[in-house]
């Protein structure tokens, strides 16, 4: 038998796959628990839709990512912090700040879990900070720390 998988199955296949199954197999464990379909005309059909949905999708969430890591790019967040002697910050500027202050000036909403710090900004001055949008995409937004 036939059949195509829902969901991912452990040591059978991905979701969307078409597996051959025994009968026993197929009838009294996927399809009760609603694993997988039988394999026919309309099944395929509605495979082949929904993957060419899925394409689609992708592809949009690709070009906003790129479109946003254009707009990225192009501005410069300005954040203000208390210094002591040396010029030096009283603790760390974290991606949570720099992520709100984005927002307040640019308008622009940025998870900060998918700023890249390679390590801690705890002196005054410029900073490229890179942020993941996609996993074909990432954009460097410039941070500049200055005494308030």
């Amino acid at each position: 038998m036939k059949v195509i998988l829902l969901q991912d199955v452990k040591a059978l296949g991905k979701k969307g796959d078409i597996v051959k199954v025994s009968d026993g197999y197929g009838r009294n464990a996927l399809l009760p628990k609603k694993l997988a379909v039988e394999v026919n005309n309309q099944t395929i059909n509605d495979l082949k839709l929904q993957k060419q949905h899925e394409e689609k999708v992708a592809k949009e969430n690709l070009e906003n990512a790129r479109q946003l890591a254009a707009a990225i790019e192009k501005q410069k967040v300005v954040l203000k912090v208390k210094t002591g002697e040396g010029g030096r910050l009283f603790g760390s500027v974290s991606t949570k700040e720099i992520a709100q202050a984005a927002k307040e000036q640019t308008g622009l909403e940025l998870d900060k879990k998918k700023m890249q710090l390679g390590e801690p900004i705890k002196a005054l001055g410029t900073y490229e900070v890179p942020v993941k949008l996609h996993p074909q995409v990432s954009a460097v937004l410039s941070v500049q720390v200055t005494e308030e």
